[in-house]
């Protein structure tokens, strides 16, 4: 029978409910604002599971309020005592450590990440009608937060990622990183950042879809591009 997950007085069948939990906490508070007393402590206990929890509290946690760690997401900020602030990762504290193939596909994530944005933002300036714009999958029009920049099948990202790996003859546990903030990194040798940059926009074949929605079903098998699909510049 698998072991459940107890954080402080929380008990959870899964690792799945654990970061729902956590999840609920943070999309029920507005950018700025302060943890209230019963989620302040729900959050204090997660971060005891925290791999570096003594740097994470240093001289003694004041407040947690949600802000944005960039581009309009929600993360926990923790405040100190002396008023410094550390961003804290409940997902990356839930999950634990990554493997070598993990930390190096989410370095690939973040490589690409302003590549995508920028996907994103185009097509937002050229297609946008009162903050809004359509689904590319569904046709429903939707706001910016409620969209994606998703890759269409078969070229998904963890393909990509793929045959980059095998393309460049990669071994994942010998990689460098730097942790730019928790449980978000980057390569440490740049030249592999450019190298991985230069391939996802080769073969990147982009959606703007519905967060949620999957992309692409009637094109499963087919890797050309289409008309509707949107490159990085």
């Amino acid at each position: 029978m698998k072991k459940r997950i107890v954080i402080g007085n929380n008990i959870f069948n899964f690792k799945k409910d654990a970061l729902n939990f956590y999840k609920t906490i943070l999309n029920s508070y507005k950018f700025g604002e302060i943890l209230n007393p019963t989620d302040f402590e729900d959050v204090m206990q997660l971060l005891n599971l925290h791999r570096r929890t003594e740097e994470k509290i240093g001289v003694g946690i004041k407040d947690i309020k949600v802000d944005e760690v960039r581009y309009k997401t929600k993360c926990f900020h923790l405040i100190r005592n002396d008023s410094t602030i550390e961003v804290f990762s409940y997902i990356g504290c839930i999950k634990g450590s990554d493997s070598p193939r993990t930390k190096f596909n989410k370095a690939c994530r973040e490589s690409i990440s302003q590549d995508l944005r920028n996907v994103k933002l185009s097509f937002f300036k050229k297609h946008s009608k009162k903050g809004q714009v359509r689904c590319q999958e569904t046709g429903e029009l939707c706001f910016w937060e409620e969209l994606n920049t998703d890759h269409r099948q078969p070229n998904t990202f963890s393909i990509i990622v793929d045959r980059f790996i095998e393309v460049h003859q990669i071994n994942v546990e010998d990689i460098k990183y730097i942790e730019i903030m928790d449980a978000v990194f980057e390569f440490e040798d740049k030249t592999l950042i450019e190298k991985f940059q230069n391939y996802h926009k080769e073969k990147a074949h982009l959606r703007i879809v519905k967060k949620g929605n999957n992309l692409g079903r009637s094109f499963q098998a087919r890797v050309q591009q289409q008309k509707k699909d949107l490159k990085i510049e």
